[in-house]
């Protein structure tokens, strides 16, 4: 994010979210630390705003006196209230995601199973190599560290705050599990099934294979967690 100048209100009124200002730290508390920004009220920011990882302690970040930089988190005039952080704030908001959207992202970091890509927001969206392509193999068969690409956003997870992306620009649906496929014709799910059958497999596999599916899938949210935590 290109540096900002700083602008100094004169008022609680003209205050906006995520507006850069300079203050005094002024007392603390256990909960968090109360700023001076010259204006009628004092700004909060709260224990968990005080940096990325997280603040056992608000005076192990800060103490009275301090000069700090902070940015506005929220702010109510009516009440008199200003939440400050001093983490900065990301140029792109989750409200903002939308699935389906269309972005220019910058390539942060290359894993076996995909790449994570920088769109502006709190954390980077992951770029599964399924997602590169039919026959890609290695994600650095189509990226590279540094990059700027554009992609589609496939979903978006505020509660787990997972981005996932896609190469693919078009407007049609992501293909079925094989499995689950309805437009199989019915030939092939009979051959399909003939072959389970022959390899000794039950009819429910299918049950199985769901079950299969759901572990993969959290096999993977533990490793974007992980990726994501390295890339703070």
């Amino acid at each position: 994010m290109p540096e900002e100048s700083i602008v100094q209100p004169t008022s609680i009124n003209d205050l906006r979210p995520k507006m850069r200002l300079e203050g005094e730290i002024t007392r603390t508390e256990l909960y968090g630390a109360f700023v001076n920004l010259g204006l009628e009220r004092e700004g909060m920011i709260h224990i968990s705003r005080l940096a990325r990882r997280r603040v056992n302690k608000v005076t192990d970040r800060v103490k009275v006196g301090d000069k700090v930089t902070v940015w506005v988190q929220d702010v109510n005039p009516e009440q008199g209230r200003i939440g400050l952080t001093m983490v900065e704030p990301a140029a792109v908001d989750w409200s903002e995601l939308k699935e389906g959207q269309i972005r220019k992202g910058k390539v942060v970091r290359l894993e076996r199973y995909g790449a994570f890509v920088d769109l502006g927001a709190e954390r980077p969206g992951l770029l599964h190599v399924r997602e590169m392509g039919s026959y890609v193999r290695q994600p650095s068969e189509v990226v590279k560290e540094g990059e700027e690409i554009e992609i589609r956003i496939l979903r978006v997870d505020r509660q787990k705050r997972q981005i996932d992306l896609s190469m693919d620009l078009g407007n049609e649906p992501d293909s079925p599990d094989e499995e689950d496929d309805p437009f199989l014709s019915s030939m092939e799910m009979a051959f399909r099934e003939a072959q389970g059958t022959e390899r000794g497999k039950p009819r429910n596999s299918r049950k199985r294979g769901k079950r299969t599916r759901k572990w993969e899938n959290k096999e993977m949210e533990d490793i974007y967690r992980h990726t994501l935590e390295r890339t703070r």
